[in-house]
């Protein structure tokens, strides 16, 4: 039931704000100002956008059949490669369902912006299909994930406290995106994203670096992009973990051979902390009150790092961009116009009530920040009393919300092995 809830409420909210009028209204600046466009595919028609959401609930119910039915990762290599081709290439990275967060976020909060239903759709349906099969777009679907996947040539294992540590910016990157679009400056997620320039073969020289470096570290980290960046990957994390079905290591009996756990690159695979028989041994209970009183003091921190933090980001915004812009030129501290302001001098507009608007702004990223702050602060929280109190494992699991389902560790298991008939019973010769 609680599954079925979690997807009615995303479909209802972000449906229901699809019926806005349009986006949200950038500042009136004269008719001789027209913003910088962005290079982007060409638009397509209506029913080639229903084509392309075809394609990705296919694609998605393929590869939880791959990961959950017929175990094989040279399947699912196969599909990883036509998503590649398909959703990263042909369709040059959009639509995205990783994009698409900042489509919903912006309708929920700007009622004058329409959200197209297809975006909508695509938000939701990897969601939808976590909640009950896992991570199925990561394994199979996603291009981002796929183009890092295929240059994993010699996986290094990170520490466990140490990708812990590296989840965290991906919590941040999610809260710093839906405020930034909440307050109309447009959409991060895609204008960050390392891999877009490659699948559209232009984009600017940072991009293309940031872009390389990544797939440099892919080499040796596994999909670093998805672990520690990816917003979305946040949202199918938490899906993951009320998921009904799960991808299990082996098919039948663990015989804690440790070979899953040294074949996945992505550390998704927890050791068993029990042994079968033997009571659970329960958290210090001291360590537990401290963990307990330690979490407001981190949500105090993130709110008051969030509210400082705030008055940068709105920076992002035209109109504040602007505002700093006009005071320095009235106070002549640079020389010459933008073409921002030199339109906005055109259009004799009142410096004031500028800069009344844009102190608005201020605050209104101030709020949102203070609010990511909290959430940060919490989720931080959160991480250090998982280290105190898990569940109890007997046997080597594949974690619910960081294993991409990749399939790699099917190979290894012996178990899985004389499922296939590849050995006998008995074991390997």
């Amino acid at each position: 039931m609680k599954r079925w809830t979690i997807a009615t409420i995303c479909l209802v909210l972000a449906a229901g704000a699809s019926w806005g009028t349009q986006r949200f209204r950038p500042p009136d600046l004269g008719e001789r100002y027209a913003p910088p466009s962005q290079p982007a595919p060409a638009a397509r028609s209506q029913a080639m956008e229903w084509v392309d959401l075809g394609v990705l609930a296919v694609a998605l119910a393929f590869s939880a059949h791959l990961a959950l039915r017929t175990r094989r990762r040279a399947w699912a290599f196969v599909l990883m490669l036509a998503a590649l081709a398909y959703f990263g290439f042909y369709r040059a990275g959009c639509i995205c369902p990783i994009g698409s967060i900042q489509n919903v976020a912006l309708a929920l909060s700007d009622p004058a912006y329409a959200v197209p239903l297809v975006a909508v759709l695509f938000f939701v349906l990897p969601l939808a299909t976590a909640l009950f099969f896992g991570r199925a777009f990561c394994a199979s679907v996603c291009p981002l994930g796929a183009i890092q996947d295929l240059l994993l040539l010699r996986p290094v294992l990170l520490p466990g406290w140490l990708e812990a540590a590296l989840r965290l910016p991906a919590h941040l990157y999610l809260a710093i995106a839906v405020v930034v679009v909440a307050n109309g400056a447009g959409f991060l997620i895609c204008r960050y994203d390392p891999f877009v320039a490659f699948f559209r073969f232009a984009g600017s020289l940072p991009m293309l670096i940031l872009g390389a470096c990544v797939l440099l570290v892919a080499v040796f980290v596994g999909r670093p992009y998805c672990r520690f960046f990816c917003p979305y990957g946040v949202l199918l994390g938490w899906a993951s973990r009320l998921s009904r079905r799960r991808v299990t290591i082996t098919p039948d009996e663990c015989i804690r051979c440790r070979l899953c756990e040294k074949s996945c690159p992505f550390g998704a695979i927890r050791e068993p902390n029990a042994e079968p028989g033997v009571p659970t041994a329960r958290p210090s209970r001291a360590r537990l009150a401290g963990l307990l009183a330690l979490a407001p003091v981190l949500v105090a921190l993130g709110a008051w790092g969030g509210w400082r933090l705030g008055a940068e980001l709105a920076g992002l915004h035209p109109q504040v961009a602007l505002d700093d812009r006009i005071a320095l030129e009235d106070a002549g501290a640079v020389t010459g116009l933008t073409d921002a302001s030199k339109a906005f001098r055109e259009a004799e507009r009142d410096s004031e009530s500028l800069h009344a608007e844009a102190a608005q702004i201020v605050h209104g990223f101030q709020s949102g920040t203070m609010g990511a702050g909290v959430y940060i602060g919490l989720v931080v929280a959160a991480g250090l009393l998982g280290q105190s109190v898990s569940r109890r494992r007997e046997d080597y699991e594949a974690d619910r919300a960081s294993c991409l389902a990749c399939g790699r560790c099917f190979a290894y298991c012996p178990r899985e092995q004389v499922r296939r008939g590849a050995i006998g019973a008995e074991g390997p010769p």
